[in-house]
């Protein structure tokens, strides 16, 4: 079997209500979708949101990859030697983990194609649904109490709360949105980079009536010393997310004890293909994984869906991206239903954007 032909489509999606995280305000975003068409027939698609603050890149720089080194790459090729094409694209991308995930979730939507199975029982098929978080960013307390009371009202069992600009406004908002909530729901808190220690440390004790279940990045990336004297501290898990971007990073995380907890995102790591390897190391480590996301159309979310099903390690889900985003040509690629996601159950992804 050869690819015949390739195509993309870049979309731009508004969302139905902008977000604020500790270091930049979102109002719309770019997917870029992607095609592969096999010579027997079967089409592989794809997708990447790629985000210049976390991955460093910009729609235009996803393009310009997939017109000088991807097509000449995978045109002509076998799509189902998955490991032999990642290898030989990340050694020419090694700074474009958005736009290999992109070619990396269609060449596995091919393999599932071929195979007639859905992806995760393809990767091993460990569970058939995951539990996901739902997102409330930087805003004023009673709006985000409002938020957190309608999102319980929708069956979502854990919310993850955005922070990271203002320590004392962070404390209220989480502990008035646990008042609000209940007991039952788990919380999570994600800074975004935008603690020092000391504000972390005062966050946490201020927040412990609240039952945080983790800590999401608290500090700089670049300052894993801070994260790791942080983890040794306080009480609850600390989670490294924009700490992770590739394999020598868990590497580094896992050795040096720096954090407790990995975020693997697919657009950070460059794909499933990544991701596996990524997962493998924290599990040997004894690190426990989140499966996360960026601002992804519902394709890109079932891809991350699908390496969470089939990971036994993956304990949480993060997977919300695509909820709040209007005009998305491949809503309905996963299923939720009371804060819980489900595949289609159709081969590969399980999904055909709308949009070739």
């Amino acid at each position: 079997m050869k690819i015949k032909a390739m195509e993309i489509f870049p979309v731009k999606m508004r969302l139905r209500e902008p977000y604020t995280i500790a270091y930049e305000t979102i109002e719309s975003v770019t997917n870029i979708f992607c095609r592969m068409e096999t010579d027997k027939g079967i089409n592989g698609f794809g997708c990447c949101c790629p985000d210049k603050p976390v991955s460093g890149e910009l729609p235009e720089t996803v393009v310009e990859a997939w017109e000088h080194v991807m097509v000449p790459t995978l045109k002509g090729a076998d799509p189902i030697r998955i490991a032999f094409l990642m290898e030989k694209l990340k050694k020419s991308l090694p700074d474009r983990p958005s736009a290999l995930a992109l070619v990396d979730m269609a060449l596995y939507d091919i393999l599932g194609k071929t195979a007639g199975l859905p992806l995760f029982k393809l990767m091993g098929g460990f569970r058939t649904r995951i539990k996901t978080s739902i997102t409330i960013g930087i805003m004023p307390v009673q709006k985000a109490v409002a938020y957190a009371l309608d999102y319980v009202g929708q069956g979502f069992k854990a919310i993850k709360i955005k922070g990271g600009k203002d320590t004392d406004q962070d404390i209220e908002r989480v502990l008035k949105i646990r008042e609000a909530a209940g007991k039952s729901i788990e919380l999570r808190f994600d800074a975004n980079q935008g603690y020092s220690e000391e504000q972390a440390i005062r966050f946490v004790e201020a927040t412990r009536s609240a039952g945080l279940e983790l800590l999401e990045q608290p500090t700089p990336r670049k300052n894993t010393e801070m994260m790791r004297l942080l983890t040794r501290q306080i009480h609850i898990p600390v989670m490294a997310d924009e700490s992770l971007m590739n394999l020598n990073d868990v590497f580094k995380l896992a050795k040096s004890n720096i954090a407790d907890m990995v975020n693997i995102k697919l657009m950070k790591v460059g794909g499933i293909f990544e991701a596996l390897k990524i997962n493998s190391v924290a599990r040997a480590a004894g690190l426990e994984v989140m499966i996360g996301c960026m601002d992804e159309a519902a394709l890109g979310i079932a891809a991350g869906l699908h390496f969470a099903l089939a990971r036994p390690n993956v304990a949480y889900a993060d997977l919300d991206g695509h909820l709040d985003l209007i005009g998305d040509p491949s809503s309905g690629a996963v299923i939720l239903k009371n804060g819980v996601l489900y595949p289609t159950n159709k081969p590969g992804l399980g999904f055909d954007p709308r949009i070739f």
